[in-house]
């Protein structure tokens, strides 16, 4: 295929053009509302509980109400080591990038590139993008992501040993509740009581597991559905919301965070589009487009909102961290749509 034809059709492609259009407009006019004083100040944080509480968890437990193949289920386990291992990577690694700067500046800023907003602002443009497939993926990724956002990256932040606290958010989460109830019940449906019913994608009679609610109970179905796609637009607004507080000036005179929104936007998620690239080439751990992609984008996040709670609670560089969040935003809104148009051109090539 020619290099020419692959570019007109990835830049053509309307549905992946609609969805980064649709997210940086979103986001903007979040950023104007708050600006004008439409939004107040407590606009961001009430959204983002909705996200985190209602619409997060709906989008996850939906995007596990499909059928199980085991190639996807291949792709999901390989999702899910990957999600581990590249964290455990990342904490060896991002101390490195940081060296010429003191102690305390040097392990906030490695905590901070190694964990992005990959809940709250990663699984809504991976949704938004690639569907319920990407969610699923997203949501399988993100366990490990939790597990050491709760416990390693608390202990570095707060120089204290695990709390029974962190261990409730770590597995009482809503969002990881409803990941690990999707999870087990998208495993297990090859081995439970079947129903026949119409599926709403080919509108043909299947039979499915008794609790697939997307066929057996369109009732409950279709209002999760409806909370699960509130998420990308509220959560949009409320990042559009967010930047609108911050001052730009103040923000952008800081070289660390300039630094620090190179690292996380553009580093961290290339070194995690090399090693999948890699993996794949050797056949270790083979995923499809769709998984890269997810992956990918989760990894060029910005600042998660978890851990800037942490930087300041615990008085860890609570101005820089102010300072990264905010221009990492920025970079994340301008490097998210960049993946994904590079990982549409590979997948229009054919290269992957």
């Amino acid at each position: 295929m020619k290099l020419a034809t692959v570019l007109k059709a990835t830049f053509t492609n309307m549905d992946i053009i609609s969805a980064i259009s649709s997210t940086l407009f979103i986001i903007l006019l979040g950023f104007i509302l708050r600006k004008k004083g439409i939004f107040d100040n407590k606009f961001g944080k009430i959204m983002t509980k909705v996200v985190l509480t209602v619409s997060l968890p709906a989008l996850a437990f939906n995007s596990f109400m499909v059928p199980i193949d085991q190639k996807t289920l291949r792709h999901g386990i390989n999702v899910l080591i990957f999600g581990i291992l590249i964290y455990i990577i990342l904490i060896f690694v991002t101390p490195w990038f940081y060296i010429k700067y003191d102690k305390s500046k040097r392990t906030v800023l490695s905590v901070l590139t190694t964990f992005g907003s990959t809940t709250f602002f990663g699984i809504p443009i991976v949704a938004a993008i690639y569907g319920q497939k990407g969610a699923m993926y997203a949501s399988i990724f993100n366990i490990g992501y939790r597990i050491f956002l709760y416990s390693y990256a608390y202990i570095v932040m707060s120089g204290l040993k695990m709390d029974k606290k962190n261990i409730k958010q770590m597995f009482l989460n809503p969002v990881v509740l409803a990941t690990f109830c999707g999870l087990i019940l998208w495993i297990i449906q090859p081995y439970m009581p079947k129903i026949s019913g119409i599926s709403p994608t080919t509108k043909t009679m299947v039979n499915v597991a008794f609790y697939r609610i997307d066929v057996t109970a369109p009732w409950i179905y279709k209002p999760l559905s409806y909370l699960a796609s509130l998420a990308s637009p509220l959560a949009w607004l409320a990042i559009g919301s967010t930047l609108g507080e911050i001052s730009v000036k103040e923000a952008t005179s800081s070289k660390i965070s300039w630094y620090y929104t190179f690292m996380k936007t553009l580093i961290v998620p290339l070194i995690t589009f090399g090693l999948l690239i890699i993996l794949k080439v050797v056949n270790i751990m083979p995923i499809d487009l769709t998984a890269l992609a997810t992956m990918t984008i989760m990894m060029a996040t910005p600042t998660a909102a978890v851990v800037s709670s942490y930087a300041i609670g615990f008085d860890r560089e609570a101005v820089m961290t102010s300072n990264a969040s905010f221009l990492s935003t920025l970079g994340s809104v301008v490097m998210i749509p960049i993946w994904i148009i590079v990982i549409t051109f590979i997948g229009t090539a054919g290269l992957f």
